[in-house]
């Protein structure tokens, strides 16, 4: 079935009353998990809240909580997240990295103690929005193997690098996993196959079955050894920018992940915005080219505006159970 934007906003706001939060965050974190259906990440909208629902109710997130700045040095500041919602402060701290950019060229804002921020590209889209470059990341509980291991020793650390283009921003939203948890859940949840092989299932054979890589818990990291490197060093840069805790230092079960580290850094662009735009229409008019199957390639971030457009006039598609549980949460 499919819903409004509207009315998805309004109950997932009414839900999150009645678990007390105050009015004016509620209406915002509800936009916030009902952008991220709108733009088509359905593993990190409405199918994601009911785990939110039951951190709030664990007290791993509090719905009072803001985060809030504690150290600064020019245009870098560390910010405490204090256990609020993960949305809520890293939209406020990307808010802010933007503003020090704004008086410094480049802003950057290190959050420790926060939880999970959801979809990860929002705060890139939010970002380019403000016509500034949009660099952040996060990092986890651990849930992949490093290169050549077997145990998840290192988060699959989300990184998002956002580049204004107005109308059309280009926005790189990507898990160090070849495919992120959510991902694997979305593909499993449809019956799908995943397109490529995604990690080793309990034998170490390679898999695209969805259910077979969430029962290992052995992603494949990006790029292999490339992937888990990068892994390893944005978690350290998370962890020492922000004074918070790295990934071995973070609960391995999913519903108690908090006190995540989380970096967010906008950097201004010279103020020629014409060249700027003439720049990125020829690097994508260069580089998207039919592929053999005739269709063209995309730039990343393309995909978000067509389903954006669609989900806008059709409505957003939701899950049935998901819906009807939200629904008795919010009456």
């Amino acid at each position: 079935m499919r819903v409004s934007y509207d009315e998805l906003v309004t109950v997932l706001t009414g839900a999150l009353k009645n678990l007390g939060m105050e009015a004016a965050r509620a209406d915002r974190c509800a936009r916030l998990f009902a952008d991220t259906d709108r733009d088509g990440v359905y593993s990190h909208g409405l199918n994601r809240f009911p785990r939110f629902v039951r951190m709030i109710q664990k007290g791993v997130v509090d719905v009072r909580a803001h985060a809030v700045p504690i150290d600064a040095y020019h245009g870098i500041e560390r910010w405490n997240g204090q256990g609020g919602p993960g949305n809520l402060n890293a939209l406020a701290c990307m808010q802010r990295a933007i503003e020090l950019g704004e008086g410094h060229g480049i802003g950057c804002v290190a959050l420790s103690n926060t939880n999970h921020w959801m979809r990860g590209g929002t705060y890139g889209w939010q970002a380019a929005e403000a016509g500034v470059i949009g660099i952040c990341w996060t990092n986890t509980l651990p849930n992949m193997p490093p290169w050549g291991a077997v145990e998840p020793r290192v988060g699959n650390n989300p990184l998002i690098v956002a580049i204004p283009h107005p109308p059309a921003h280009v926005v790189l939203d990507m898990a160090m996993s070849q495919f992120s948890v959510g991902g694997l859940a979305t593909y499993r949840s449809r019956g799908e196959r995943l397109p490529v092989p995604g990690g080793h299932d309990v034998n170490g054979q390679l898999t695209d079955d969805p259910a077979a890589l969430e029962e290992s818990r052995r992603l494949l990291p990006v790029g292999f050894w490339k992937g888990s490197g990068l892994s390893l060093v944005l978690d350290l840069a998370a962890a020492l920018l922000s004074g918070g805790l790295a990934t071995f230092q973070i609960s391995p079960e999913p519903e108690r992940e908090t006190s995540l580290s989380q970096i967010f850094i906008a950097i201004r662009l010279p103020s020629d915005p014409a060249a700027s735009a003439q720049l990125v229409d020829g690097v994508l008019e260069y580089t998207l080219r039919p592929a053999p199957t005739g269709e063209r390639t995309r730039y990343p971030g393309e995909r978000t505006l067509q389903t954006r457009r669609r989900n806008t006039v059709e409505g957003i598609p939701v899950d049935d159970a998901v819906w009807k549980s939200v629904l008795a949460l919010s009456g």
